[in-house]
């Protein structure tokens, strides 16, 4: 029997034609995108200048570009960001490394880590008046009233800073008031005090801000006086850094990038902050912003090893002053409170 072959119609060769454009688009077709990872990240005070980079990357894109949902909030202090990710919903925070070394030396301890440090140089600062006497040199610390908020990060190394410099607060006749954070800088402006402990870039502008004129404020800060401690970084909750480790890289490739803008543009930094906080003003972030770069951020080991590490041997000399005002429990190791694992390669963070 001769066999049949199927007959080619018109209408048959259009719709194998169709369908094997339909097969040949569907092998084409790009995978479906996958949903953005959700980040919850705490800054360590309000909106303010030094969140500038962070509120640039959020509000350019650049944390959407590396596939995540950032959510920013304001914090409550440094040793608060610390809490909050340890135990608290926060994925990642912005805190001070040294308290994180201070909590980390309790062995139960949440092994939260430092991913990047932010702050080459700490912003403790002491913060006075030349016309009530003040200068650079210690000297004039001689004799002296202090505002110094019992709490404050900044009056809590004041151990290391005279240990390091040889003050004796009784032969010095230095006198100090417990004062509460609103009222500091307003009690330096009407001079019922000489001087006050703060971190630099919030007490020095607050002044300014106040009318004081700024060659009027002086400002010590410590980290120019022997002090080798450093300061803020970006930290991570361990599950978040295990389950997304990529997550945890984007995240710092897209703040890199926010830094670098608004190192270059303090003024468009200070735009974004003021979007988020409405009783601030943008000259005044944008000066607060500049004094944070220059004091610390941009060093000189910034600009020789690169923004975001840390030096083992900085890190160990900094043990020994933290060892003059802390007990620790258990002496953390370098790679116990930081790693640089999740960093972009040192070519990429070179900044300007």
């Amino acid at each position: 029997m001769t066999s049949r072959l199927p007959r080619l119609t018109r209408r048959s060769l259009i719709a194998a034609f169709a369908g094997g454009v339909a097969l040949c688009g569907l092998a084409a077709a790009p995978a479906v995108a996958q949903e953005p990872t959700p980040l919850r990240f705490s800054l360590d005070w309000r909106f303010e200048g030094p969140s500038a980079p962070f509120l640039a990357a959020l509000e350019k894109g650049y944390f959407e570009e590396e596939g995540l949902d950032v959510t920013i909030d304001a914090g409550g202090g440094s040793v608060e960001s610390i809490n909050r990710v340890a135990s608290g919903p926060y994925d990642m925070a912005f805190g001070d490394f040294n308290s994180l070394i201070r909590y980390r030396s309790d062995p139960a301890s949440v092994p939260v880590k430092a991913v990047a440090m932010v702050y080459n140089k700490p912003a403790f600062a002491i913060v006075g008046r030349a016309s009530r006497g003040i200068t650079e040199d210690l000297e004039s610390l001689r004799g002296k009233t202090f505002g110094a908020p019992a709490a404050d990060a900044a009056y809590a190394q004041w151990p290391i800073f005279k240990d390091v410099n040889e003050i004796d607060e009784a032969e010095w006749e230095m006198r100090f008031e417990n004062v509460g954070f609103p009222v500091r800088e307003p009690m330096l402006a009407q001079g019922e005090v000489d001087a006050v402990f703060g971190f630099a870039m919030s007490s020095a502008i607050n002044l300014a801000a106040r009318g004081v004129p700024k060659d009027d404020i002086v400002v010590l800060n410590m980290g120019d006086y022997g002090v080798e401690l450093y300061g803020n970084v970006i930290m991570a909750k361990p599950a978040f850094m295990e389950e997304n480790p990529e997550a945890v890289a984007g995240f710092l490739r897209a703040f890199i990038r926010g830094l670098e803008d608004t190192i270059a543009n303090p003024t468009e930094g200070a735009g974004y902050v003021v979007k988020y906080n409405d009783v601030a003003r943008q000259e005044v972030e944008a000066d607060r912003w500049r004094m944070t770069i220059e004091n610390n951020i941009l060093t000189d080991e910034v600009a020789q090893n690169g923004f975001g590490d840390v030096d083992p041997a900085r890190y160990e000399r900094a043990l020994e002053q933290i060892d003059l005002t802390f007990d620790f429990q258990d002496r953390p190791a370098l790679e116990d409170v930081f790693t640089s694992e999740f960093l972009p390669p040192k070519e990429e963070r070179m900044l300007p």
